[in-house]
């Protein structure tokens, strides 16, 4: 029950002491163009032994389609045992700067009644961006780590999630992203977290290196002006992203998962003078009837007689004090001590929130 509250404990006497750390611009944010695209398709996998689709519409429309490609007119009317065949959606992620003729990985995903795409190959298949334009081509055999197996009579065994598979280097790319980095005299770069704080210290970091080359625009973007050549921007942003700055301190944060009953505790997190009292109170009620037999010979008849016992115990019934500022680790040590579950936790965490004792933000997720 306190397992989690002691790893808390080991986590705040190894991390709260640790001083502020400096880290890479690269870790920290992106230039703002380079970053990768994602890019779906609509396919057919055949091949596979007897665990397809059937004859559902939307895959024979689809096969009608393929064979229209390949030369093989389908009859008007005629709908093919599918079994061996699904209908599958396409996924894969673009990188920034992919040029014609690279490649890269997707992944197949079965829309439809598939009991298993294991042994499948994927016909050749468009791969569309958010503007409806076609980037890449898709085909290939899957790699499926799953496996599903059913019986005669019903049963049915299932590994993993047989109806996804991969792809290595199942795409090729046929269009380019123009990412707009190289266009203009400025160009952004942006932090993955908003905070001021830390986008005027790396303002504040290339304009020691390169004075009068970044300007903050707001809590996540730094104006730069590079040079215009190609190779002295792609020089400049190399020689950017690998400068050290230290980030601003993150905001005090609780997050409890609702689902699991996981609390997390930032660094960052202190309390204000309070005192906090938890005690459980656990009430037992016991009952063992008694069976009562009558004398021989006598008119009585067998009876049960109730015997209830009821008894009532408080367990944890102490409290303990915060001092103003009272750290993480004085949290947990004093949390530890009242021996409290994580529901309790969580409710002890609310009501501080309540009293304006915890200066922290309180996530749910």
């Amino acid at each position: 029950m306190l397992r989690l509250l002691l790893i808390l404990a080991l986590l705040a006497g190894s991390i709260a002491p640790l001083p502020a750390r400096a880290e890479r611009i690269r870790d920290l944010g992106t230039f703002q163009g380079v970053r990768s695209n994602q890019l779906t398709g609509y396919g057919v996998v055949v091949g596979l032994a007897g665990t397809g689709d059937d004859s559902l519409e939307y895959l024979t429309q689809a096969m009608h389609g393929v064979s229209g490609r390949v030369g093989v007119q389908l009859p008007p009317g005629v709908n093919p045992a599918l079994k061996n065949a699904a209908a599958v959606m396409i996924t894969a992620e673009l990188p920034p700067f992919a040029k014609p003729g690279q490649r890269i990985d997707v992944t197949v995903s079965a829309i439809g009644k598939a009991k298993s795409l294991r042994g499948g190959a994927l016909i050749m298949t468009p791969l569309y961006g958010a503007d409806g334009q076609v980037y890449a081509m898709a085909q290939g055999n899957l790699a499926v780590g799953g496996l599903g197996v059913s019986g005669a009579d019903g049963s049915k065994l299932t590994v993993n999630v047989p109806t996804v598979g991969r792809i290595a280097d199942g795409a090729s790319v046929e269009r380019a992203v123009a990412t707009g980095y190289d266009a203009g005299e400025s160009l952004r770069w942006n932090l993955f977290q908003a905070d001021f704080l830390t986008a005027t210290r790396v303002r504040d970091a290339i304009n020691a290196r390169w004075p009068g080359t970044a300007t903050v625009v707001d809590g996540t973007t730094v104006s730069l002006r590079l040079p215009a050549d190609a190779d002295a921007r792609a020089s400049r942003m190399a020689a950017i992203e690998m400068l050290d700055v230290t980030p601003a301190e993150a905001a005090a944060r609780v997050v409890v998962n609702s689902r699991t009953g996981t609390v997390v505790i930032n660094s960052s997190v202190r309390l204000y003078p309070a005192a906090i009292s938890h005690g459980k109170l656990t009430v037992r009620v016991e009952e063992n009837p008694r069976v009562i037999q009558p004398a021989p010979f006598s008119r009585g008849q067998t009876a049960i007689e109730p015997d209830s016992t009821l008894s009532a115990e408080q367990e944890g019934n102490r409290v303990v004090h915060f001092k103003p500022g009272a750290s993480l680790a004085k949290l947990v040590d004093a949390l530890n001590l009242l021996g409290v579950s994580p529901p309790d936790l969580v409710a002890i965490l609310e009501a501080l929130k309540q009293a304006g004792a915890l200066r922290a933000e309180m996530v749910v997720i």
